[in-house]
């Protein structure tokens, strides 16, 4: 092929090389190399994984940690679920200003979230005074977190399985009527498969947003070590006294469970996606 003939057809969009070379440089800058020195500072005194990072203390916000964000991921998979439905097969006024209202934790920064969870939910809020007399407390305890947690992780889910159902046309769920198949079947059998892949990619951003909460949640959580004093809190507070050693052994302790999690959701999303296909 003569040379001109390539250079005519030669895209003007960078290629491979240079695009591959420019996202190792941009991904070594803004991700390898910082998560890299947390590895470094912690293998250089590892003394304080077991003395800061397995303490007990840091088990319990551990614990907390994920355990909150994994309980309100799961419930965000279900009312986002609910809520992407009816944002995508329905047509009612005001649809538009619910569906902003989605991205409202998107936008609004978590200080003020927590705020106004706590507002909300302390036991003279709007809604904490008519549980107190009930001898239900949200706030200052662990249900404060996955409140709080909840409210953050509602976008990442709603906003993941919204295009997928939108791309499920109703002519599926109709012929699954049409055959017999009963509304719960139909969803079942048909509908559930189809965004598995998607909830699930949901799930994950939202359980990944959960462990790593800070602002929204010290406000809510009472912050009691051992009861309801998340991880993160816990690595201000060895910075503030000055354990840089402590304080990295706890985010390298995080870091390898939650890329531990993570990997295994996706491993997960893979085979299911891999189920659907075959």
């Amino acid at each position: 092929m003569p040379a001109a003939m390539r250079s005519a057809r030669r895209s003007v969009i960078p290629g491979f090389g240079l695009s591959l070379g420019f996202t190792i440089l941009y991904l070594s800058l803004i991700v390898l190399i910082p998560l890299s020195a947390v590895f470094v500072r912690t293998l250089a005194e590892p003394s304080a994984i077991v003395e800061t990072a397995l303490a007990p203390r840091a088990l319990a916000a551990y614990r907390l940690s994920f355990g909150a964000s994994a309980l309100a991921a799961a419930v965000n998979a279900v009312f986002g679920l609910l809520i992407a439905w009816v944002l995508v097969r329905y047509d009612f006024p005001l649809k538009r200003i619910v569906s902003a209202m989605v991205d409202l934790p998107f936008a609004l920064p978590t200080a003020v979230a927590g705020i106004a969870l706590t507002a909300l939910y302390s036991s003279n809020g709007w809604i904490g005074q008519f549980l107190a007399p009930l001898g239900l407390k949200l706030a200052y305890t662990p249900a404060g977190v996955v409140i709080a947690l909840v409210f953050i992780g509602l976008p990442f889910v709603v906003r993941s399985v919204e295009p997928v159902l939108a791309d499920l046309g109703r002519d599926v769920e109709e012929a699954s009527a049409s055959l017999g198949a009963s509304r719960v079947t139909t969803f079942r059998r048909v509908v559930l498969p189809a965004i598995a892949p998607a909830l699930l990619t949901g799930f994950a951003l939202a359980f990944a947003r959960g462990i790593g909460e800070y602002g929204s949640v010290i406000f809510i959580a009472g912050n009691m070590p051992y009861e309801s004093e998340i991880a993160p809190l816990l690595i201000i507070t060895q910075l503030e006294q000055y354990d840089y050693a402590g304080a990295t052994a706890i985010a390298c302790v995080m870091l390898v469970a939650s890329f531990a999690m993570l990997l295994a959701i996706n491993l997960l999303q893979i085979a299911t996606r891999k189920r659907m296909q075959g």
